[in-house]
């Protein structure tokens, strides 16, 4: 029987390039950050805003209340009746004490509107308010 010669080639080890993922995560990492910079002033409803020298600016408030000029209220970007707005108010304040609500009234809806919305929520056991302002020039 014949053998047959197996000639022996130096094999390298296989090995991963990490510059390479390493440059993929950071442009993910970039772009999931970009992403979200941009995701905290998203409102869907145009509202114009009285505007404030002195206002601070709040992120993660999960019920944004919004009244526009015409007299219709919005949670988030859905619009809603003032008598579900005060039940899903007075079951989220329930649940979370720290829970708070931001305003966001158009500046031509009056006063007396805006104070009969913060009545009920108040009525609803919510203690943690904000009024959403525009930025001045």
């Amino acid at each position: 029987m014949r053998q047959r010669r197996r000639f022996h080639q130096d094999h390298k080890e296989p090995y991963i390039l990490l510059s390479p993922m390493i440059d993929l995560i950071f442009l993910l990492l970039v772009t999931f950050i970009a992403g979200t910079m941009y995701m905290e002033n998203v409102h869907t409803m145009p509202v114009r805003l009285p505007a404030a020298a002195h206002s601070v600016r709040t992120s993660g408030t999960p019920f944004m209340v919004t009244l526009t000029r015409d007299g219709k209220l919005f949670l988030n970007d859905r619009e809603i009746s003032q008598e579900a707005l005060v039940q899903a108010a007075a079951w989220k304040s329930a649940e979370n004490t720290s829970f708070s609500v931001v305003i966001r009234a158009d500046k031509d809806v009056s006063y007396d509107r805006v104070m009969s919305l913060l009545d009920a929520l108040k009525g609803a056991g919510v203690t943690r308010f904000g009024l959403a302002s525009g930025e001045k020039p």
